[in-house]
């Protein structure tokens, strides 16, 4: 089976060195919500619930995001609705949803493997300090970028990052 486009920009983002801009790139949270259904039959709500347990802090998606999410997967056949007794939608995956989540399987591993981290780092106590000195070194980094500096001392900051990062890489 071929790769969509989709599949193929999660990757290039999951593999590359450049930093994240989003907590979702392209394709992700339709991949995610596809795994969430193969699951169980669930309602939106209960998609919203099973991805802001799975990526922690304070995310919660929107209804924004996960309506047309889910309306995306309809119309490619991948999910469909069912009206319960009480005038609610819920959602089951299709064969060709199944299809498709064997396809993306290592996309899918690579995006719950990277929340699962991000989750641990954020809950596990034994990471304190880290995020502590994380989040002093960005507003350091913020304190100083709001000042005038120049080309060099531009230079020795981000060189001074990268030698933290090898030495961490180094332990």
């Amino acid at each position: 089976m071929s790769k969509t486009p989709h599949s193929v920009i999660s990757e290039e983002r999951e593999n590359s060195p450049k930093p994240r801009k989003r907590l979702f790139e392209a394709g992700q949270m339709k991949l995610l919500v596809l795994h969430f259904v193969a699951q169980k039959p669930k309602y939106s709500y209960d998609i919203i619930k099973d991805v802001a347990a799975l990526v922690g802090g304070n995310y919660k998606p929107s209804t924004g995001t996960i309506c047309p999410t889910i309306n995306y997967l309809e119309e490619q056949q991948f999910i469909s609705a069912e009206i319960t007794a009480d005038e609610r939608k819920r959602y089951s995956i299709s064969s060709q949803g199944i299809k498709h989540l064997a396809a993306q399987k290592e996309a899918i591993e690579l995006i719950l493997s990277r929340f699962e981290t991000r989750r641990r780092i954020q809950t596990d106590e034994r990471y304190s300090n880290i995020n502590q000195a994380m989040e002093n070194l960005k507003a350091s980094l913020r304190l100083k970028l709001q000042t005038d500096i120049n080309a060099e001392q531009i230079k020795d900051i981000a060189d001074q990052i990268e030698q933290a990062a090898a030495k961490i890489v180094d332990l």
